[in-house]
């Protein structure tokens, strides 16, 4: 598989169980803790539903196989006073790797903020994902310490 024939395309309600086991693929290459069930139920709406504020782009191999995806929502910098397009996942089944499906879903994905009329992306990759650090690093994409915190709102806070 070349660059040149990597397919990058909006997703469609078809696409939501492939989406799904995806999405589970990258949660255990992060690490993370299993997602709740329903999460094809929650998604389809938030994806195909009226007024979906998310969009996700799928990358296809030659052969018509959604191999990744991108998950992007418009978020609001109140620090520049301007939107700007927050990409929350960016994933490739393993196999997928190393041929330009990931370039061109980066390529989607500005594309995707220009249309929105976007200056920039924003997106996170933990700390130790060292060759995801080195793809964006490629891209010319700029990296900013912080920490991502998580806070439960269903019990009041302790301590």
């Amino acid at each position: 598989m070349t660059e040149h024939e990597a397919v990058v395309r909006p997703a469609r309600p078809e696409d939501l169980p492939r989406i799904v086991e995806l999405i589970h693929e990258h949660v255990a290459y992060e690490k993370s803790g299993p997602r709740p069930p329903g999460l094809g139920d929650r998604l389809g709406p938030a994806l195909f539903g009226a007024g979906a504020r998310v969009w996700v782009l799928l990358a296809e191999t030659p052969r018509g196989e959604v191999a990744g995806y991108a998950a992007c929502s418009e978020e609001f910098s109140f620090w520049d006073g301007r939107p700007y397009l927050h990409m929350d996942c960016l994933y490739l089944a393993e196999e997928a790797r190393g041929h330009g499906l990931g370039a061109a879903l980066m390529d989607g994905v500005t594309g995707l903020a220009r249309e929105r009329d976007l200056d920039h992306v924003e997106w996170q990759t933990p700390d130790w994902n060292e060759g995801a650090i080195r793809f964006y690093d490629r891209l010319g994409a700029t990296g900013r310490p912080k920490r991502r915190y998580s806070l439960p709102v269903g019990q009041p806070p302790t301590g």
